[in-house]
């Protein structure tokens, strides 16, 4: 699958899985939450070697896996940095 398809994905399963969590719909983040933790792995498996890209995949899935009180704001935050990443290499192409 495309690298750039795969980080879009990602960006908007975490940003599901944050407005799920602040609407209060656990069941819905949850299922969504799943599905980006998927999409990890298949972004780990497609870039080894990109250090940053690495880092945002570590850190979200640190996220992913806490039960802290700012999840939900993490995961929107994770969501932003995703979406921005395509966008600068949408721009430099």
């Amino acid at each position: 699958m495309n690298v750039n398809l795969l980080v879009e994905s990602l960006s908007m399963d975490l940003l599901r899985a944050a407005l799920g969590r602040h609407r209060g719909s656990i069941q819905m983040a949850m299922r969504f939450e799943k599905e980006a933790l998927a999409r990890n792995e298949e972004l780990k498996e497609a870039c080894p070697k990109d250090k940053y890209l690495n880092t945002l995949i570590s850190q979200t899935q640190n996220s992913l896996l806490s039960s802290s009180a700012q999840k939900a704001d993490e995961l929107l935050m994770y969501s932003v940095l995703f979406k921005n990443l395509i966008q600068s290499q949408h721009r430099l192409n």
